[in-house]
Protein backbone atom coordinates (compact mmCIF):
# COMPACT_ATOMS: atom_id res chain seq x y z
CA UNK A 1 0.00 0.00 0.00
CA UNK A 2 0.96 3.82 -0.72
CA UNK A 3 0.17 5.25 2.32
CA UNK A 4 1.75 3.81 5.52
CA UNK A 5 -1.74 3.53 7.58
CA UNK A 6 -2.94 -0.09 6.91
CA UNK A 7 -6.22 0.83 8.52
CA UNK A 8 -8.32 -0.47 11.77
CA UNK A 9 -6.79 -3.80 13.16
CA UNK A 10 -9.54 -6.55 12.95
CA UNK A 11 -9.33 -8.44 16.82
CA UNK A 12 -11.81 -11.29 17.83
CA UNK A 13 -14.04 -8.87 19.71
CA UNK A 14 -15.57 -7.30 16.66
CA UNK A 15 -17.41 -10.05 16.17
CA UNK A 16 -20.56 -8.52 17.54
CA UNK A 17 -18.87 -4.45 16.85
CA UNK A 18 -22.47 -3.51 14.96
CA UNK A 19 -24.01 -4.24 18.55
CA UNK A 20 -21.62 -3.10 20.43
CA UNK A 21 -21.82 0.21 19.11
CA UNK A 22 -25.29 0.48 19.06
CA UNK A 23 -25.89 0.08 22.54
CA UNK A 24 -22.42 2.00 23.38
CA UNK A 25 -24.27 4.56 21.37
CA UNK A 26 -28.27 4.67 22.43
CA UNK A 27 -27.27 4.08 25.84
CA UNK A 28 -24.95 7.03 26.01
CA UNK A 29 -27.71 9.07 24.05
CA UNK A 30 -30.65 7.52 26.27
CA UNK A 31 -28.60 8.20 29.92
CA UNK A 32 -27.30 12.09 28.81
CA UNK A 33 -30.75 13.43 29.84
CA UNK A 34 -30.93 11.82 32.92
CA UNK A 35 -27.43 12.61 34.31
CA UNK A 36 -27.87 16.25 33.28
CA UNK A 37 -31.29 16.21 35.22
CA UNK A 38 -29.43 14.60 38.35
CA UNK A 39 -26.62 17.42 38.67
CA UNK A 40 -29.26 20.04 38.51
CA UNK A 41 -30.66 18.70 41.27
CA UNK A 42 -27.77 17.92 42.94
CA UNK A 43 -26.26 21.27 42.73
CA UNK A 44 -29.45 22.79 43.52
CA UNK A 45 -30.51 20.66 46.58
CA UNK A 46 -27.83 18.98 47.55
CA UNK A 47 -26.81 15.51 48.38
CA UNK A 48 -30.66 14.53 49.34
CA UNK A 49 -31.59 15.76 45.63
CA UNK A 50 -33.16 12.41 45.15
CA UNK A 51 -35.92 13.38 47.60
CA UNK A 52 -36.98 16.38 45.66
CA UNK A 53 -37.50 13.73 42.24
CA UNK A 54 -40.78 13.68 41.74
CA UNK A 55 -42.99 10.59 39.32
CA UNK A 56 -44.07 12.91 36.87
CA UNK A 57 -40.81 14.57 36.17
CA UNK A 58 -39.08 10.75 35.82
CA UNK A 59 -41.78 9.63 33.32
CA UNK A 60 -41.55 13.41 31.22
CA UNK A 61 -37.85 12.97 30.98
CA UNK A 62 -37.73 9.74 30.34
CA UNK A 63 -40.23 10.29 27.30
CA UNK A 64 -37.47 13.16 26.59
CA UNK A 65 -34.54 10.60 26.88
CA UNK A 66 -36.60 8.14 24.55
CA UNK A 67 -37.35 11.47 21.84
CA UNK A 68 -33.04 12.15 21.78
CA UNK A 69 -32.34 8.97 20.82
CA UNK A 70 -34.89 8.27 18.34
CA UNK A 71 -33.84 11.55 16.97
CA UNK A 72 -29.71 10.86 17.28
CA UNK A 73 -30.40 7.12 15.81
CA UNK A 74 -32.07 9.37 13.20
CA UNK A 75 -29.32 11.62 11.90
CA UNK A 76 -26.98 8.70 12.61
CA UNK A 77 -28.79 6.56 9.89
CA UNK A 78 -28.94 9.32 7.63
CA UNK A 79 -25.49 10.85 8.10
CA UNK A 80 -23.45 8.14 9.21
CA UNK A 81 -24.10 5.57 6.97
CA UNK A 82 -20.42 5.44 5.91
CA UNK A 83 -19.30 4.73 9.46
CA UNK A 84 -22.10 1.84 9.97
CA UNK A 85 -20.65 0.24 6.57
CA UNK A 86 -16.97 0.41 7.71
CA UNK A 87 -18.36 -1.31 11.46
CA UNK A 88 -19.91 -3.97 9.43
CA UNK A 89 -17.19 -4.74 7.40
CA UNK A 90 -15.07 -5.06 10.48
CA UNK A 91 -17.55 -7.40 12.00
CA UNK A 92 -17.72 -9.90 8.93
CA UNK A 93 -13.68 -9.85 8.43
CA UNK A 94 -13.80 -10.70 12.42
CA UNK A 95 -16.23 -13.21 12.00
CA UNK A 96 -14.78 -15.05 8.56
CA UNK A 97 -11.56 -15.75 11.15
CA UNK A 98 -13.67 -17.16 14.00
CA UNK A 99 -15.62 -18.96 11.87
CA UNK A 100 -12.93 -20.61 9.71
CA UNK A 101 -11.20 -21.56 12.78
CA UNK A 102 -7.93 -19.37 11.22
CA UNK A 103 -6.15 -18.70 14.93
CA UNK A 104 -4.93 -20.30 17.59
CA UNK A 105 -6.60 -21.43 20.61
CA UNK A 106 -5.89 -23.00 24.15
CA UNK A 107 -8.47 -24.46 26.98
CA UNK A 108 -7.58 -23.69 30.21
CA UNK A 109 -8.75 -25.29 33.46
CA UNK A 110 -10.21 -23.00 36.10
CA UNK A 111 -10.88 -24.01 39.73
CA UNK A 112 -13.01 -21.99 42.40
CA UNK A 113 -12.77 -24.59 44.55
CA UNK A 114 -11.49 -28.47 45.28
CA UNK A 115 -14.81 -29.80 43.87
CA UNK A 116 -15.76 -27.45 41.30
CA UNK A 117 -13.60 -27.07 37.86
CA UNK A 118 -14.47 -25.26 35.07
CA UNK A 119 -13.18 -24.87 31.03
CA UNK A 120 -13.03 -21.34 29.20
CA UNK A 121 -11.16 -20.86 25.49
CA UNK A 122 -8.21 -18.83 25.33
CA UNK A 123 -6.84 -17.26 21.94
CA UNK A 124 -3.36 -17.49 21.87
CA UNK A 125 -2.75 -16.24 18.31
CA UNK A 126 -5.27 -13.75 16.04
CA UNK A 127 -3.94 -12.69 12.75
CA UNK A 128 -2.73 -9.18 12.25
CA UNK A 129 -5.46 -7.91 9.61
CA UNK A 130 -6.58 -4.36 9.18
CA UNK A 131 -9.31 -2.50 7.26
CA UNK A 132 -9.43 0.58 5.23
CA UNK A 133 -12.18 2.18 3.52
CA UNK A 134 -11.48 4.98 0.80
CA UNK A 135 -14.77 6.28 -0.57
CA UNK A 136 -15.80 2.76 -2.89
CA UNK A 137 -12.43 0.98 -2.27
CA UNK A 138 -11.32 -1.31 0.61
CA UNK A 139 -8.18 -2.46 1.40
CA UNK A 140 -7.58 -5.51 3.80
CA UNK A 141 -3.96 -6.20 4.91
CA UNK A 142 -3.21 -9.36 6.13
CA UNK A 143 0.47 -10.30 8.27
CA UNK A 144 1.82 -13.20 6.77
CA UNK A 145 3.28 -16.18 8.54
CA UNK A 146 4.49 -19.70 8.04
CA UNK A 147 1.70 -20.93 10.11
CA UNK A 148 -0.64 -23.26 9.26
CA UNK A 149 -3.44 -20.70 7.63
CA UNK A 150 -0.79 -18.93 5.79
CA UNK A 151 -2.45 -20.23 2.57
CA UNK A 152 -5.93 -19.17 3.06
CA UNK A 153 -4.76 -15.44 4.42
CA UNK A 154 -3.08 -15.71 0.63
CA UNK A 155 -6.12 -16.70 -1.23
CA UNK A 156 -8.96 -14.42 0.94
CA UNK A 157 -10.52 -12.77 -2.57
CA UNK A 158 -13.05 -15.38 -3.09
CA UNK A 159 -14.40 -14.92 0.22
CA UNK A 160 -14.15 -10.87 0.23
CA UNK A 161 -15.76 -10.59 -2.79
CA UNK A 162 -19.30 -12.30 -1.75
CA UNK A 163 -18.73 -11.50 1.84
CA UNK A 164 -18.36 -7.49 1.34
CA UNK A 165 -20.25 -7.56 -1.60
CA UNK A 166 -17.75 -5.92 -4.12
CA UNK A 167 -14.63 -6.49 -7.23
CA UNK A 168 -11.16 -7.28 -6.50
CA UNK A 169 -8.62 -5.08 -8.61
CA UNK A 170 -5.07 -5.70 -7.09
CA UNK A 171 -3.97 -8.22 -4.79
CA UNK A 172 -0.08 -7.71 -3.96
CA UNK A 173 2.48 -9.89 -1.84
CA UNK A 174 5.03 -7.92 -0.25
CA UNK A 175 7.35 -7.11 2.62
CA UNK A 176 5.41 -10.51 4.53
CA UNK A 177 1.91 -8.76 3.45
CA UNK A 178 -0.73 -9.41 0.98
CA UNK A 179 -3.10 -6.64 0.46
CA UNK A 180 -6.46 -6.75 -1.06
CA UNK A 181 -7.95 -3.95 -3.19
CA UNK A 182 -11.42 -4.36 -3.79
CA UNK A 183 -14.52 -2.21 -5.04
CA UNK A 184 -17.52 -1.61 -4.34
CA UNK A 185 -20.64 -0.73 -6.42
CA UNK A 186 -17.65 -1.15 -9.35
CA UNK A 187 -20.32 -0.05 -12.52
CA UNK A 188 -20.57 3.64 -11.14
CA UNK A 189 -16.60 3.40 -12.52
CA UNK A 190 -18.49 3.08 -16.46
CA UNK A 191 -17.63 5.65 -18.74
CA UNK A 192 -18.89 7.44 -21.91
CA UNK A 193 -17.50 6.90 -25.08
CA UNK A 194 -16.20 9.76 -25.29
CA UNK A 195 -13.59 9.33 -22.28
CA UNK A 196 -12.30 6.57 -24.16
CA UNK A 197 -9.31 7.93 -25.32
CA UNK A 198 -5.55 6.60 -25.41
CA UNK A 199 -2.94 8.96 -23.72
CA UNK A 200 0.97 7.58 -23.37
CA UNK A 201 0.14 4.44 -24.32
CA UNK A 202 -3.14 3.76 -22.65
CA UNK A 203 -6.32 3.87 -22.92
CA UNK A 204 -9.16 4.54 -20.53
CA UNK A 205 -11.32 1.76 -20.38
CA UNK A 206 -12.76 2.74 -16.86
CA UNK A 207 -12.48 5.20 -14.43
CA UNK A 208 -10.28 2.74 -12.61
CA UNK A 209 -9.24 0.71 -15.14
CA UNK A 210 -7.15 1.25 -18.50
CA UNK A 211 -5.36 -0.49 -21.09
CA UNK A 212 -1.46 0.29 -20.99
CA UNK A 213 -0.61 -1.76 -24.11
CA UNK A 214 2.91 -0.92 -24.10
CA UNK A 215 3.02 -2.97 -20.73
CA UNK A 216 0.08 -5.50 -21.35
CA UNK A 217 0.15 -5.90 -25.22
CA UNK A 218 -2.74 -7.95 -27.50
CA UNK A 219 -6.07 -7.97 -26.39
CA UNK A 220 -8.29 -11.22 -26.94
CA UNK A 221 -12.08 -10.71 -26.52
CA UNK A 222 -14.88 -13.02 -26.12
CA UNK A 223 -18.60 -12.60 -26.19
CA UNK A 224 -21.85 -13.77 -27.86
CA UNK A 225 -24.70 -12.06 -29.56
CA UNK A 226 -26.03 -9.40 -27.58
CA UNK A 227 -23.61 -9.20 -25.39
CA UNK A 228 -21.92 -5.95 -26.41
CA UNK A 229 -18.95 -7.19 -28.08
CA UNK A 230 -19.18 -5.18 -31.49
CA UNK A 231 -20.00 -1.79 -29.61
CA UNK A 232 -17.00 -2.69 -27.68
CA UNK A 233 -14.94 -3.24 -30.65
CA UNK A 234 -15.73 -0.24 -32.13
CA UNK A 235 -15.37 1.69 -29.25
CA UNK A 236 -11.60 0.54 -29.44
CA UNK A 237 -11.76 1.71 -33.34
CA UNK A 238 -13.06 5.22 -32.44
CA UNK A 239 -10.17 5.74 -29.51
CA UNK A 240 -7.07 4.60 -31.46
CA UNK A 241 -8.00 6.42 -34.54
CA UNK A 242 -8.63 9.42 -32.61
CA UNK A 243 -5.22 9.21 -31.34
CA UNK A 244 -3.43 8.78 -34.70
CA UNK A 245 -2.55 4.55 -34.42
CA UNK A 246 -2.52 2.96 -37.93
CA UNK A 247 -5.59 0.11 -38.08
CA UNK A 248 -5.87 -2.62 -40.11
CA UNK A 249 -9.54 -4.11 -39.24
CA UNK A 250 -10.43 -7.75 -40.60
CA UNK A 251 -14.22 -8.95 -40.59
CA UNK A 252 -14.49 -12.12 -41.99
CA UNK A 253 -18.46 -11.81 -41.46
CA UNK A 254 -18.76 -8.53 -43.49
CA UNK A 255 -20.75 -7.43 -40.65
CA UNK A 256 -20.29 -3.98 -38.69
CA UNK A 257 -17.00 -3.41 -38.99
CA UNK A 258 -16.48 -4.10 -42.52
CA UNK A 259 -18.74 -1.09 -42.86
CA UNK A 260 -15.72 0.74 -41.74
CA UNK A 261 -14.52 0.36 -45.40
CA UNK A 262 -16.62 3.43 -46.29
CA UNK A 263 -15.12 5.84 -44.27
CA UNK A 264 -11.23 4.23 -43.55
CA UNK A 265 -8.79 2.15 -45.88
CA UNK A 266 -7.47 -1.47 -44.79
CA UNK A 267 -11.28 -2.80 -44.14
CA UNK A 268 -11.47 -6.42 -44.99
CA UNK A 269 -13.55 -9.23 -44.92
CA UNK A 270 -12.98 -11.54 -48.36
CA UNK A 271 -10.98 -14.70 -47.48
CA UNK A 272 -7.93 -13.79 -49.82
CA UNK A 273 -7.70 -10.04 -48.75
CA UNK A 274 -7.61 -10.88 -44.65
CA UNK A 275 -4.71 -13.37 -45.57
CA UNK A 276 -3.05 -10.78 -47.30
CA UNK A 277 -3.68 -7.87 -44.27
CA UNK A 278 -2.42 -10.65 -41.77
CA UNK A 279 0.68 -11.02 -44.26
CA UNK A 280 1.21 -6.96 -45.08
CA UNK A 281 1.06 -6.31 -40.81
CA UNK A 282 3.55 -8.96 -40.17
CA UNK A 283 5.57 -7.89 -42.75
CA UNK A 284 5.23 -4.19 -41.56
CA UNK A 285 6.81 -5.28 -38.03
CA UNK A 286 9.53 -7.27 -39.83
CA UNK A 287 10.66 -3.74 -41.69
CA UNK A 288 9.94 -1.41 -38.77
CA UNK A 289 12.13 -3.60 -37.30
CA UNK A 290 15.09 -3.28 -38.82
CA UNK A 291 14.31 0.32 -39.63
CA UNK A 292 14.88 0.91 -35.44
CA UNK A 293 17.87 -1.15 -35.17
CA UNK A 294 19.21 0.62 -38.11
CA UNK A 295 18.87 3.86 -36.34
CA UNK A 296 21.92 5.69 -35.13
CA UNK A 297 19.65 6.54 -32.00
CA UNK A 298 19.00 2.91 -31.23
CA UNK A 299 19.10 1.71 -27.49
CA UNK A 300 18.70 -1.85 -26.50
CA UNK A 301 14.85 -2.04 -24.52
CA UNK A 302 13.21 0.74 -26.25
CA UNK A 303 10.38 0.26 -27.59
CA UNK A 304 8.50 2.60 -30.77
CA UNK A 305 7.15 5.09 -28.21
CA UNK A 306 10.95 6.46 -27.69
CA UNK A 307 11.38 7.05 -31.37
CA UNK A 308 8.19 8.64 -31.66
CA UNK A 309 6.49 6.20 -34.47
CA UNK A 310 2.98 5.62 -34.31
CA UNK A 311 1.32 2.06 -32.62
CA UNK A 312 -0.01 -0.39 -35.25
CA UNK A 313 -2.99 -2.61 -34.26
CA UNK A 314 -4.39 -5.49 -36.27
CA UNK A 315 -8.11 -5.81 -35.23
CA UNK A 316 -9.43 -9.47 -36.01
CA UNK A 317 -13.06 -9.84 -35.46
CA UNK A 318 -14.60 -13.61 -35.17
CA UNK A 319 -11.32 -15.28 -35.40
CA UNK A 320 -12.49 -18.66 -34.67
CA UNK A 321 -15.19 -18.70 -37.72
CA UNK A 322 -12.33 -17.41 -40.28
CA UNK A 323 -10.30 -20.13 -39.17
CA UNK A 324 -12.85 -22.70 -39.91
CA UNK A 325 -13.18 -21.25 -43.13
CA UNK A 326 -9.64 -21.48 -43.78
CA UNK A 327 -8.74 -24.98 -42.16
CA UNK A 328 -8.83 -27.27 -44.90
CA UNK A 329 -6.93 -24.34 -46.92
CA UNK A 330 -3.11 -25.02 -45.98
CA UNK A 331 -1.64 -22.71 -48.10
CA UNK A 332 -3.45 -19.62 -46.54
CA UNK A 333 -4.24 -21.21 -42.95
CA UNK A 334 -0.41 -22.11 -42.28
CA UNK A 335 1.33 -19.18 -43.06
CA UNK A 336 -1.50 -17.07 -41.53
CA UNK A 337 -1.48 -18.53 -37.89
CA UNK A 338 2.53 -18.90 -38.55
CA UNK A 339 2.60 -14.61 -39.18
CA UNK A 340 0.15 -14.12 -36.44
CA UNK A 341 2.33 -16.11 -33.77
CA UNK A 342 5.30 -13.64 -34.68
CA UNK A 343 3.30 -10.90 -34.30
CA UNK A 344 1.67 -12.17 -30.88
CA UNK A 345 5.55 -12.82 -29.86
CA UNK A 346 7.27 -9.79 -31.28
CA UNK A 347 5.29 -6.88 -32.15
CA UNK A 348 5.60 -5.04 -28.39
CA UNK A 349 8.84 -3.61 -28.56
CA UNK A 350 8.17 -3.19 -32.84
CA UNK A 351 4.29 -1.38 -32.01
CA UNK A 352 2.64 -3.55 -33.45
CA UNK A 353 -0.33 -5.01 -31.69
CA UNK A 354 -3.38 -7.71 -31.94
CA UNK A 355 -7.17 -7.41 -30.95
CA UNK A 356 -8.37 -10.69 -31.55
CA UNK A 357 -12.53 -10.95 -30.99
CA UNK A 358 -14.19 -14.52 -30.92
CA UNK A 359 -16.92 -16.45 -29.21
CA UNK A 360 -14.82 -18.29 -27.27
CA UNK A 361 -11.18 -19.03 -27.64
CA UNK A 362 -10.92 -22.43 -28.16
CA UNK A 363 -7.05 -23.97 -28.10
CA UNK A 364 -8.48 -25.76 -31.02
CA UNK A 365 -8.15 -22.13 -33.16
CA UNK A 366 -5.40 -20.88 -30.46
CA UNK A 367 -2.73 -23.20 -30.05
CA UNK A 368 1.02 -23.06 -29.87
CA UNK A 369 0.73 -20.71 -27.38
CA UNK A 370 -0.89 -18.07 -29.17
CA UNK A 371 -3.73 -18.00 -26.25
CA UNK A 372 -0.92 -17.44 -23.94
CA UNK A 373 0.62 -14.56 -25.65
CA UNK A 374 -3.31 -11.90 -24.73
CA UNK A 375 -2.22 -10.41 -21.55
CA UNK A 376 -5.73 -8.56 -21.67
CA UNK A 377 -8.85 -10.44 -21.99
CA UNK A 378 -11.83 -9.94 -21.98
CA UNK A 379 -15.05 -12.27 -21.38
CA UNK A 380 -18.20 -9.88 -21.90
CA UNK A 381 -22.20 -11.25 -21.89
CA UNK A 382 -23.01 -14.89 -21.18
CA UNK A 383 -20.33 -17.43 -21.26
CA UNK A 384 -20.40 -20.44 -19.99
CA UNK A 385 -17.74 -22.41 -17.28
CA UNK A 386 -15.94 -23.89 -20.04
CA UNK A 387 -15.54 -20.32 -21.80
CA UNK A 388 -14.83 -18.53 -19.01
CA UNK A 389 -11.87 -21.37 -18.15
CA UNK A 390 -10.54 -20.83 -21.95
CA UNK A 391 -10.15 -17.22 -20.98
CA UNK A 392 -8.88 -17.38 -17.70
CA UNK A 393 -7.80 -20.41 -17.04
CA UNK A 394 -8.52 -21.79 -13.46
CA UNK A 395 -9.48 -19.27 -10.87
CA UNK A 396 -11.49 -19.62 -7.87
CA UNK A 397 -13.52 -16.65 -9.01
CA UNK A 398 -17.30 -16.56 -8.58
CA UNK A 399 -18.92 -15.71 -11.94
CA UNK A 400 -22.53 -14.41 -11.95
CA UNK A 401 -24.19 -13.28 -14.65
CA UNK A 402 -25.95 -10.04 -15.05
CA UNK A 403 -28.28 -8.88 -17.95
CA UNK A 404 -26.09 -5.89 -18.33
CA UNK A 405 -25.38 -5.00 -22.12
CA UNK A 406 -21.27 -4.21 -22.44
CA UNK A 407 -20.70 -6.28 -18.57
CA UNK A 408 -18.50 -9.11 -18.52
CA UNK A 409 -15.31 -9.60 -16.51
CA UNK A 410 -11.49 -8.94 -17.80
CA UNK A 411 -8.17 -9.95 -16.37
CA UNK A 412 -5.97 -7.08 -17.30
CA UNK A 413 -2.46 -8.96 -16.75
CA UNK A 414 -2.37 -8.73 -13.31
CA UNK A 415 -3.36 -12.03 -12.20
CA UNK A 416 -6.87 -10.88 -11.02
CA UNK A 417 -10.60 -10.96 -12.75
CA UNK A 418 -12.35 -8.53 -12.18
CA UNK A 419 -16.05 -7.06 -13.16
CA UNK A 420 -15.65 -4.82 -16.32
CA UNK A 421 -18.27 -2.65 -18.27
CA UNK A 422 -17.49 -1.37 -21.56
CA UNK A 423 -17.56 2.32 -22.61
CA UNK A 424 -21.01 3.88 -22.42
CA UNK A 425 -22.28 4.00 -25.96
CA UNK A 426 -25.41 6.39 -26.56
CA UNK A 427 -28.21 5.44 -28.60
CA UNK A 428 -27.36 8.55 -30.71
CA UNK A 429 -23.62 7.78 -31.34
CA UNK A 430 -23.29 7.29 -34.63
CA UNK A 431 -19.60 5.40 -35.20
CA UNK A 432 -19.33 6.09 -39.05
CA UNK A 433 -19.26 9.16 -39.06
CA UNK A 434 -17.20 9.69 -35.64
CA UNK A 435 -14.56 7.23 -36.88
CA UNK A 436 -14.35 9.22 -40.60
CA UNK A 437 -14.25 12.58 -39.15
CA UNK A 438 -11.64 11.11 -36.54
CA UNK A 439 -9.71 9.63 -39.57
CA UNK A 440 -9.73 12.43 -41.90
CA UNK A 441 -8.47 14.81 -39.16
CA UNK A 442 -5.50 12.38 -38.20
CA UNK A 443 -4.36 10.95 -41.29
Amino acid sequence: MKNWYKGKRIRAKDEHLVFSFAFTFLGIVFFVPLLIYAVLLFRIHGIFFYSYIETAQVLKLLVISLLAAAVCSGFYLKFGKEHLIKLYHRQELAHMVLENGWYDKETKRDSFFKDMKSEREMITWFPKMYYKKNGRTLFIVVKLTLGRYQDQYKTLEKKLESGLDCELILKEIKNGEVTYELVQDLYKDRIPIEEAAVKDGKMQLMESLSWDFDRQPHMLISGGTGSGKSYFILALVEALVKARAVLSICDPKNADLADLGEVMPDVYYTKEDIAACVQSFYEGMLVRMDEIKGRSDYRTGKNYAYYGLRPHFLIFDEYVAFSDMIARDKKVKEPLDSQLKQILMLGRQMGYFVILACQRPDAKYLGDGMRDQFNYRVALGRVSDLGYSMMFGETVKDFCLKDIKGRGYIDYGESVITEFYTPFVSDGHDFQKEIGTAYRMNS
